[in-house]
């Protein structure tokens, strides 16, 4: 671990005095966390009869798709998914960039998602307004009576039985109304990082592994990467793009050097991408130059601060990392701010916008579920009994963008040791290939979502477990 040689953290303990907790909700399922995953499983279940709490520690639904700023808006896939998007659309909160609105940006090296185009090629890009969708997604599920607790962090979990019929009876979160418990019979880890099948118990494996490989690995196995969305407005691409070619500098090597020689960039800001087999390079590992995308309206764009990798941090599990990576990418972010007014045409009249409001997590705890996901599982094309949707089609980076059809089996939602948990989105049983890649998009952790809330409303229904339901028919959006 990198951090600040001021820490003051310690390895020492205070004896805290036992008190009782006021039970303050009793509900037949709690979800923690209302991120895509989480707040599809509360809609879905309270819309089946359920009663449901769900826990969030920022001020809206959404996750890192809106207090993130991600807000990547897709053709809808069934059930939840395409009902919000259809609702941002109905609400105006859809932007579409396409070469009429953004021409020669195909192609361009600048472009965090159109760079591989050739020049003049169409592309769609679509995205959501971060805030207008958050509130969208939070009347929705004041209209399913869902009962959602906001700017309420979970604490801890109080589990009872042995290894083999572990339960959790309740969690402990707090907010401004202070300490309290909440009890359920069954919940559901929409976190993004396994925080509350961790702390049941559930065995995890942290993130990172089996990247980099040859001249630049010094054999320490750390996660890809968590990055800092942020926004700038009032950027004029006709001049960025002039720039780029009059000054025959594409992808600002030169406006960059020249800020460097002045002192005007901080070590760490443009470094260079990584080489090596598994390795991200550009994408995420290294940050060598600007990585843009437009978003929400004409001349807003959303641009990336990732976290060094060399770094290894773990801001799931580590609260000293977590706030390092904040302080970082912040300056990061102040500093290319003002690089780009200083020194790029094209963003003289620019301004910060939003800075998203968490480092998210690419690479967190994987739980071990009763069958943990793998690559091999998609290379091997593998078609299980409970399998939870019809087969899917998805690309996989490790096999340069190869296309795999497979399915997921219900025993990925199913962790180990814990009875009465359902695991979803990027908290579901998955190895690191293959969830934070393309395993944890917006419509995957909806629809994973749904699916743990359809179960669990089920299983409330029939008076049994998770472990208990069978699980033989693939499941269809709204079904």
């Amino acid at each position: 671990m990198t951090n600040s040689q001021n820490s003051q953290q310690t390895s020492q303990t205070i004896s805290v005095p036992a008190t009782d907790l006021g039970l303050a909700y009793q509900a037949d399922i709690v979800v923690v966390g209302a991120g895509p995953a989480g707040f599809a499983a509360a809609l879905k279940a309270a819309r089946m009869g359920a009663k449901v709490v769900v826990v969030e520690k920022l001020d809206m639904p959404g996750g890192v798709h809106t207090s993130g700023l991600q807000g990547h808006a897709a053709e809808g896939i069934g059930g939840i998914h395409s009902e919000l998007m259809d609702r941002f659309a109905d609400h105006g909160y859809i932007y579409r960039a396409d070469a009429s609105t953004h021409a020669d940006w195909a192609g361009n090296p600048l472009s965090h998602y159109e760079r591989r185009k050739e020049p003049g090629d169409d592309f769609i890009r679509l995205s959501f307004n971060a805030e207008g969708s958050g509130s969208v997604m939070a009347q929705m599920l004041h209209e399913a009576g869902v009962t959602a607790l906001y700017d309420t962090r979970y604490v801890a979990c109080i589990v009872e039985g042995g290894p083999g019929d572990a339960a959790i009876s309740a969690i402990i979160v707090e907010n401004n109304s202070g300490r309290f418990a909440i009890s359920g019979r069954i919940f559901i880890d929409g976190s993004g990082t396994g925080m509350l099948a961790a702390s049941a118990g559930v065995p995890y494996v942290s993130g990172g592994g089996g990247q980099p490989e040859g001249a630049d690995w010094d054999g320490v196995a750390r996660p890809v990467p968590g990055g800092l969305l942020w926004t700038m407005h009032g950027v004029d691409l006709p001049a960025l793009i002039r720039h780029q070619e009059q000054a025959k500098d594409p992808l600002l090597e030169k406006a960059i050097a020249e800020a460097r020689a002045a002192g005007d960039i901080p070590e760490g800001l443009y470094r260079p991408a990584m080489k090596g087999k598994n390795v991200y390079a550009s994408m995420y590992i290294g940050h060598p130059t600007l990585d843009m995308s437009p978003m929400a309206a004409p001349g807003t764009y959303c641009l990336w601060q990732n976290v060094p990798y060399e770094l290894g941090l773990h801001m799931d599990e580590s609260g000293e990392d977590n706030s390092f990576a904040m302080r970082l990418l912040r300056g990061y972010v102040d500093a290319e701010a003002r690089f780009l007014k200083k020194y790029v045409p094209g963003f003289e009249r620019a301004t910060i916008g939003n800075v998203g409001r968490y480092v998210g997590v690419r690479d967190g705890r994987h739980p071990i579920g009763e069958h943990m996901f793998s690559l091999e599982d998609a290379r091997a094309g593998r078609v299980f009994r409970d399998a939870v949707t019809e087969p899917m089609v998805k690309p996989f980076y490790w096999d340069e963008f190869a296309r795999y059809t497979f399915t997921v089996p219900y025993r990925s939602f199913l962790p180990k040791k814990v009875g009465n948990l359902l695991l979803s989105g990027a908290s579901l049983s998955f190895t690191y290939e293959t969830i934070f890649m393309v395993m944890r998009n917006f419509p995957w952790s909806t629809l994973t979502g749904e699916i743990a809330g359809f179960a669990a409303a089920q299983c409330i229904e029939k008076g049994i477990g998770p472990k208990e339901l069978e699980w033989t028919v693939p499941y269809g959006p709204g079904g």
